[in-house]
């Protein structure tokens, strides 16, 4: 059964909420990681996985979910998960879903039509969902009065012969939102947004993926995206997961945001982890440790 612990947090002058998705739990450890070492089991099971000690191979935990933000009178989410009714014959745990993601939406407080911006960290299937949803046969933005922000990059992928087994999500999650409602596409370098966000390149998991970060009140916090998937991730940095394009460049990528988050104490709300998705990254030795907040 799922379970969800969608808390607040006040950050500046923000509140920042979990709308929770779905949560998936389709792989384990050794196939979400090239380089999983079942010797650590134990020293990572309070991240990875239910009931270990009974059954050794019990599925990772990924949470899907959006962030929500009320700052100043504005509503910004970013990322919007994997929406209903899509069509993805490449993976079972995302195809033609039906979950109550928009009530769940509205319990915290947000109506679609309440929506000012979404911020997309880049547009994967499980990133890009619900900007749009299905009504009377045609896809069309979920959040109408928002202006979706994504890093222009991403684009391009899907017009590759690599990227034409995904090309159905740009169609219905991506084009309907260009054609129909306003957007911003951030170049490659990435860039500030409203003053209070920056967009950070962090390529690797996908060619234009980046990370946003945002500072308010004197306080610092960084939307992850899919920099990493797991919070073993956090100590092992140089473990790749199996969705991303390029390990090596997802490595630097993920060491890099490790620095930067270390550096400015950052607060991480992650797209993927289990339990809050949020929490604090120390340094140690010579690399990381991660707690939960």
């Amino acid at each position: 059964m799922e379970t969800f612990k969608d808390k607040t947090y006040k950050i500046g002058n923000a509140k920042i909420t979990r709308v929770t998705e779905t949560l998936l739990m389709a792989l384990t450890p050794e196939k979400l990681f090239a380089d999983w070492d079942e010797t650590v089991l134990d020293e990572y099971s309070r991240w990875l996985v239910l009931g270990h000690r009974q059954e050794k191979r019990r599925n990772v935990i990924l949470s899907v979910h959006t962030w929500v933000i009320e700052l100043d009178g504005i509503i910004i989410l970013v990322d919007t998960g994997i929406g209903n009714d899509k069509i993805r014959p490449f993976s079972q745990m995302f195809h033609q879903l039906h979950t109550p993601y928009l009530v769940r939406l509205e319990a915290a407080g947000v109506k679609p039509e309440q929506v000012n911006h979404i911020l997309l960290t880049h547009l994967h299937t499980d990133h890009v969902g619900w900007n749009t949803r299905l009504m009377d046969g045609q896809w069309v933005p979920t959040f109408p009065n928002a202006t979706y922000v994504f890093p222009d990059e991403e684009r391009g992928f899907f017009m590759t012969p690599k990227g034409e087994a995904r090309r159905m999500v740009f169609e219905d999650s991506v084009l309907p939102v260009i054609e129909r409602a306003r957007t911003v596409a951030i170049g490659p370098e990435g860039g500030g947004y409203l003053d209070v966000f920056t967009f950070h390149p962090t390529p690797g998991h996908s060619p234009g993926h980046m990370s946003i970060s945002m500072r308010t009140g004197g306080e610092d916090v960084i939307f992850t995206g899919d920099v990493a998937h797991n919070p073993v991730q956090i100590c092992r940095p140089e473990w790749v997961s199996v969705f991303c394009d390029e390990a090596e460049r997802s490595c630097v990528s993920r060491k890099r945001l490790l620095d930067y988050a270390a550096d400015h104490s950052a607060l991480l709300f992650t797209s993927h982890f289990p339990e809050t998705s949020v929490g604090i990254v120390k340094r140690k030795d010579s690399g990381f440790t991660w707690e939960y907040a």
